[in-house]
C-alpha cells in the first residue's frame, strides 16, 4: 500500500504557511509504517517541539492504473475517508531552508491517521461536495470542503499516475485546509466527514 499525500492543495493553507499557491500538484509519500494503528494514541516524538495536525480527505484506490486520463479518473477510486497528516513543523521548516526532502517531518511512524471506516461512493456521490472538520478538545479548528481544493481528486489521480502506477489499496491524502496548528500532550482530536465522526486520537 502506498500513501500518497498532496501538499498545498488549499489556497488559504498555502498562504498561512507563506507558500506560493502551486500550479501543479505537489506530492510526496509516506510508508505503510506511518499508519497509526486504530485506537492507538499518538506519542509526540522527542525530536520535535512543534507537531501539527493537518486534517484531510482521503480517497481509496480500487483499480490498477497508469497514465490515467482525468476524464476516467473517477473509475479508479471507490470510497472516501478522513485522515490526519501529522507534521513536525520545525523539522519541515529546517528541511525546506536546507532545500532537502520533507520525509523526516512527514513520514515518521504514526504520522498518518486513517479513519476507522470508509464511505463508499457511487458515481453520483463522487460528484457531491464532501464537507469535513476537525475538533481539538471539543473546539472546531479546521473546516474544509472538497470543492475548495485547488486540484480535484480526479486531477490528482491523473497527475500522479504519470509518475507512478496506482495499485489497489493505495490511498491518497488530498491536502489540508487552513487552520493547522500544534498539539500538546493531553489533547484529543476528532475528525468528522459530513458530520459523521470518523476518528478520535489522543496525544501523549
Amino acid at each position: 500500500m502506498k500513501i500518497i499525500c498532496i501538499g498545498r492543495n488549499y489556497g488559504a493553507h498555502a498562504k498561512e504557511l507563506g507558500n506560493d499557491v502551486p500550479t501543479e500538484p505537489v506530492f510526496f509519500c509516506k510508508p505503510d509504517s506511518a499508519v497509526l494503528p486504530k485506537g492507538n494514541p499518538l506519542y509526540i516524538p522527542d525530536w520535535t517541539n512543534d507537531l501539527h495536525y493537518e486534517v484531510e480527505l482521503v480517497y481509496r484506490i480500487h483499480r490498477l492504473g497508469k497514465n490515467i486520463d482525468q476524464d476516467h479518473a473517477s473509475r479508479y477510486y471507490d470510497a472516501v475517508g478522513l485522515g490526519i497528516d501529522f507534521t513536525a513543523r520545525d523539522v519541515q521548516e529546517a528541511q525546506k531552508q536546507a532545500r532537502l526532502p520533507w520525509e523526516k517531518a512527514k513520514a515518521f511512524d504514526g504520522s498518518a491517521v486513517i479513519s476507522n471506516h470508509w464511505v463508499e461512493l457511487d458515481d453520483e456521490q463522487k460528484k457531491q461536495v464532501q464537507r469535513f472538520h476537525l475538533e481539538k478538545n471539543g473546539d472546531v479548528v479546521q473546516r474544509g470542503e472538497s470543492d475548495q481544493m485547488i486540484f480535484s481528486i480526479d486531477a490528482i489521480i491523473a497527475y500522479v499516475s504519470q509518475f507512478m502506477t496506482l495499485k489497489i489499496g493505495d490511498i491518497i491524502f488530498t491536502g489540508t485546509p487552513a487552520g493547522v496548528g500544534p498539539v500538546q500532550i493531553g489533547d484529543e482530536l476528532k475528525g468528522f466527514l459530513n458530520d459523521q465522526e470518523m476518528f478520535k486520537v489522543k496525544i501523549k
